[in-house]
């Protein structure tokens, strides 16, 4: 079972839009933002869904709003993962925080992980309303209680009605105005508000990736910083491109070009030697 996977893993390149498709498609519901799996209970049912009667459903709360609440929805998932010897670390602090990025890469590893098991194959016995009922907490999954519900007032409002013996007149009119106005925006505010969040993952992920290639470089020069190492050809050849300074060249030929001198000044000396060698022979 694929529980270890390294970062650049190509299951850490899958987007947004996919794991929800993924959740919602097996699961039948209807998610739209990474965050509102914080609770963990999307995680549980997966996990179930993968390992059949593994997962107390019972006791996985799908209602849960606060941290507390949804803390008891990763002590089951643990539960699990002891039980299936999963060595995978729940970073529970993180989760329930409903953050998209953290939300994201767990998602990505179960995604991964559940493929491995099942071959992607949906389980066609399976029913995940059925499971959800059983548990007796089957209500619409909410994420974490951080994520603001002012869109879906926004939605869900109208604008009071107006008849022509109470008619507002003057700043009450226009005020009525405005909030018939609001209803119309609201939509706009919506898709804002989701470019906005993709935009955030995508700085999120960016920003993991330049610090990852970051560390392997950094290594690279400790490395290379090594006092028995610091005058090899080769580390001298690494050093330039490391250390070059002009960002517009790359500093590869360059670093080519020393170490097949340095290389070709080594044959050079063999060669001497062996000559020596073989005349004091004679």
């Amino acid at each position: 079972m694929a529980t270890n996977i390294g970062m650049m893993d190509s299951a850490y390149f899958v987007g947004r839009n996919e794991i929800l498709g993924w959740i919602n498609d097996r699961l039948h519901l209807n998610l739209s933002r990474i965050e509102e799996v914080a609770s963990g209970a999307v995680q549980c049912q997966m996990l179930d869904m993968t390992f059949p009667g593994v997962v107390p459903m019972h006791k996985v709360n799908f209602a849960a709003k606060n941290e507390y609440e949804m803390i008891q929805n990763y002590k089951v998932m643990q539960e699990v993962f002891t039980k299936l010897k999963i060595t995978k670390p729940l970073e529970v602090n993180r989760l329930v925080k409903g953050r998209p990025l953290d939300n994201l890469e767990f998602l990505q590893w179960l995604k991964r992980f559940c493929d491995s098991i099942n071959g992607g194959i949906m389980n066609e016995n399976y029913n995940p309303v059925e499971r959800r009922s059983r548990g007796g907490k089957e209500k619409s999954v909410k994420g974490s209680s951080k994520v603001s519900k002012s869109l879906q007032t926004n939605n869900t409002h109208h604008p009071p009605t107006v008849t022509a013996s109470s008619k507002p007149t003057g700043p009450k009119q226009a005020r009525s105005h405005a909030i018939g106005g609001g209803s119309n925006s609201s939509a706009e505010v919506q898709a804002l508000s989701k470019e906005l969040e993709d935009l955030k993952v995508s700085v999120d992920v960016l920003e993991k990736e330049r610090d990852f290639y970051f560390s392997k470089l950094r290594d690279i020069e400790i490395l290379c910083q090594t006092p028995e190492l610091d005058d090899l050809p080769i580390v001298v050849a690494v050093k330039k491109i490391l250390y070059a300074t002009d960002a517009n060249e790359s500093a590869l030929e360059e670093a080519q070009e020393c170490l097949i001198e340095s290389l070709g000044i080594e044959v050079e000396e063999e060669e001497e030697n062996e000559a020596e060698e073989a005349g004091t022979q004679t």
